[in-house]
């Protein structure tokens, strides 16, 4: 089933404002029409009786009426209906006259009849014909006082009158509203679209600066309008975003501080650490000359001291990428050639390490600072993977040039889900317990550095059939 896609905000909010404006036209024209239409009604009605009472009270009577005398009082009724012509039905008795041609009425009803005998000063009622025509019957009955006491004649006048007139009036007011209405709404659409452009403008404006300060421009603020709930989510979020630039500017300040501290100290120690190697080289030359206890003590002060010096040497190697000034000597490198070279000088050309060369791939990069890449990635396979480790080279042709793809792959078990977004975070180790490694805890951040200088990319992940799988990317010809 297809899902239909969900409206904006502004659709919603215009949609909303019609809706309110709609209901608000059609209930109050509801109660425009019911009211109005009571009022021509009862103004009609409260016309006609007023003016049935008074010329019954104004009529002589000579009792007991005759038929022409109830003939002759009937015609001169009917002459005077207001505010409509009207007909009109008299009933003294048996005898019956009417000022038509039919002597009663199917509009006066037995209700009525008893309405107006038990109210000596008459009745009214609302109906419709056979046809469904509107009438208005009124019935009056003709009293005279005695003792103060109105005493029925025992003649009762029934006057009927056509509401088409008033029936035409309230047509022509639900008319009159329905045409009104589709103007209103046209035009409530400029209200709405006024409304809505105030409440989104704040939100896009909103908007717009998350956008920046996820670019990283935390100095971005919003102009604050008014005093309402979207004003007040707008200092909120400046103040949010001034927080958030504190506290960014205070970590800045304290990785720079560090990072000043370690290339400080990296270089402070360079010195005496060239004097303690060329001692314990000389001391472990004649190690043997000693008793066992001690040569054993001299061979761990050189392993340590030489710890120390690699420690020292990458500390000094990732200060210049921090400080920008790691440069590329680039120079026509054949690659297969680089990679046999830089693993016979660390003995690793034996069984431990399968190679994939092809031949005539040559590039243009800095050859120390590959040989630096290649032995971390191997080095790395080897110490916390497990041999076999596999070096394979490839070259994928791109519309933006020739491309330059290494892989290096081990047999151990993988990298844990966990370890996988820090591998080559500075100092970490994946196994907490093995905080006396060899390595410094940097090789994989500066090779990263190295890969990223050339304009590559380094990743991370574990292979199909199991193992570590480090994949490089960078071009075949690289900047300087």
């Amino acid at each position: 089933m297809k899902r239909i896609a969900p409206l904006g905000l502004r659709t919603r909010l215009i949609a909303a404002f019609l809706l309110v404006a709609a209901i608000s036209a059609v209930t109050t024209a509801t109660l425009t029409y019911q009211q109005a239409r009571t009022a021509v009604l009862k103004q009609s009605q409260d016309t006609a009786v007023s003016t049935l009472r008074d010329q019954m009270e104004t009529q002589p009577l000579d009792l007991p009426l005759t038929q022409a005398q109830l003939q002759r009082i009937v015609t001169e009724l009917g002459k005077r209906g207001k505010p409509n012509p009207w007909n009109v039905f008299g009933e003294y008795g048996t005898l019956r006259a009417s000022s038509t041609s039919a002597p009663t009425s199917t509009v006066v009803t037995e209700e009525l009849r008893r309405k107006v005998a038990a109210h000596p000063h008459g009745a009214f009622q609302r109906v419709t014909d056979t046809a469904g025509r509107p009438y208005l019957a009124v019935g009056m009955p003709a009293v005279w006082l005695h003792n103060e006491t109105r005493e029925p004649t025992g003649l009762v006048v029934y006057a009927t009158m056509p509401l088409a007139t008033e029936g035409k009036t309230v047509d022509a007011m639900v008319e009159a509203a329905k045409r009104g209405a589709v103007p209103g709404l046209a035009i409530a659409v400029i209200p709405a679209l006024l409304a809505a452009r105030s409440v989104l403008r704040p939100v896009r404006d909103m908007r717009l600066a998350a956008q920046r300060l996820g670019l990283g421009r935390l100095d971005t603020r919003i102009e604050v309008r008014g005093s309402d709930e979207l004003a007040g989510l707008a200092r909120t979020f400046n103040e949010t975003a001034g927080a958030l630039e504190q506290s960014v500017a205070e970590l800045r300040e304290a990785e720079a501080r560090a990072r000043r501290f370690a290339s400080d100290v990296s270089h402070e120690l360079r010195t005496p650490l060239a004097g303690m190697l060329a001692v314990t080289e000389v001391l472990d030359e004649d190690a043997e000359h000693f008793d066992p206890d001690t040569a054993a003590a001299l061979r761990l002060v050189s392993a340590e001291t030489g710890k120390l010096a690699v420690l020292v040497e990458d500390l000094m190697e990732i200060s210049r990428f921090d400080a920008r000034a790691a440069e590329l000597n680039l120079d026509d490198v054949d690659i297969a050639e680089a990679v046999r070279k830089s693993l016979e000088r660390r003995h690793w050309d034996d069984e431990r390490v399968l190679t994939d060369l092809p031949s005539q791939v040559r590039a243009r990069l800095d050859s120390r600072r590959f040989d630096v890449v290649l032995a971390n990635l191997v080095g790395n396979a080897l110490r916390h993977g497990g041999a076999p480790v596999r070096v394979s080279v490839r070259t994928q042709p791109r519309p933006d040039g020739a491309r330059l793809r290494i892989e290096v792959a081990d047999s151990g078990p993988g990298i844990a889900p966990e370890v996988l977004p820090h591998i080559f975070d500075r100092f970490f180790k994946a196994d907490a317990a093995r905080t006396r490694s060899a390595g410094s805890g940097l090789g994989l951040a500066i090779t990263l550095e190295n890969v990223r200088l050339h304009g590559g990319t380094l990743t991370a992940a574990n292979g199909p059939a199991g193992g570590a799988l480090f994949t490089l990317d960078m071009p075949l010809e690289a900047q300087a």
